[in-house]
C-alpha cells in the first residue's frame, strides 16, 4: 500500500546522508530539491504530487532532524587525535609470498620509535601503509608482485579513543560521513579495538584533522 507525501520523502532523504546533513546545516534549497525528488515520490505514490506539498514535507522533516540531533545524547568518551605524516601506502594482490613479505618489513620497521606500519589483508589483495623512510625497502620487497595502486605523500590521522569505541554504534559511519560532506578522499581507514586511523592525502591532512576534531567536540562528552 502506498504511503503518505511525508512517508515518501522520509525514505528518499534517509537514503542519502548527503541530503540529511545538508537539510540539518540548512544549506539547501527546499524548492530546488523538491522539484529533483518530485518525480521519485510520484513514481512511489504512483500518482502526481504538488510541489508544494514535497516542500513542505521537506521541510518538516528538516525540524525532525534538527531536533533529534539537539536531543541525541553525547557519547561520554575520552579521545586524543593525532597526525603522522608522511606515509607510503600501496595496495597489491594477496599471494603465498604475503607473510614473507611482511615478515621482512617486521624486521625492519622500528614501531617502538613511532614508525608507522598498517596491514590489510583482504581474500585476494593487501595494503600496507608505512612510513616513507621504508619506501624503498617495501619496493624492493614487492618487485616481484602485482601491485594495483600506490599512494605517496600521505598523513595517517589517529584517533586514540579511552574506551572500547567499535561498541558504540554508527561512531564510524558518522566520521566517515563528515569527511565525505567535506569532499575528503579516505585512501585507507584501519581501525583496533581503541584506534581509528584514516590515512588521507597530505593537501587534504589538515582540513580532515579539523572535520574530525569538529565531529568529536560535537558528539562526545
Amino acid at each position: 500500500m502506498a504511503g503518505t507525501i511525508s512517508q515518501e520523502v522520509k525514505e528518499i532523504i534517509d537514503k542519502s546522508p548527503f541530503l540529511s546533513e545538508m537539510l540539518i546545516r540548512d544549506i539547501v534549497s527546499f524548492s530546488n530539491l523538491a522539484n529533483e525528488i518530485k518525480p521519485r515520490v510520484e513514481e512511489r505514490l504512483g500518482k502526481s504530487v504538488n510541489a508544494p506539498a514535497v516542500v513542505m514535507a521537506l521541510r518538516r522533516y528538516a525540524d525532525e532532524l534538527k531536533k533529534e540531533m539537539l536531543e541525541k545524547p553525547k557519547i561520554r568518551m575520552h579521545y586524543e587525535l593525532s597526525m603522522k605524516t608522511n606515509i607510503f601506502d600501496v595496495n597489491l594482490q594477496r599471494n603465498d609470498e604475503s607473510m614473507r613479505i611482511l615478515n621482512r618489513l617486521y624486521e625492519n620497521v622500528q614501531l617502538e620509535k613511532g614508525d608507522f606500519l598498517n596491514v590489510s589483508l583482504g581474500t585476494f589483495e593487501m595494503s600496507i601503509s608505512i612510513s616513507d623512510k621504508y619506501t624503498n625497502i617495501l619496493k624492493d620487497l614487492i618487485k616481484e608482485e602485482t601491485v594495483l595502486n600506490e599512494f605517496t605523500d600521505l598523513v595517517a590521522i589517529n584517533i586514540a579513543f579511552s574506551d572500547n569505541f567499535v561498541e558504540t554504534p554508527g561512531l564510524v559511519y558518522m566520521a566517515v560521513r563528515k569527511l565525505a560532506f567535506e569532499n575528503i578522499n579516505v585512501i585507507e581507514i584501519v581501525s583496533t579495538m581503541n584506534v581509528l586511523t584514516f590515512v588521507v592525502e597530505r593537501t587534504q591532512s589538515m582540513k580532515a584533522y579539523e572535520v574530525l576534531q569538529t565531529f568529536l567536540e560535537d558528539t562526545t562528552a
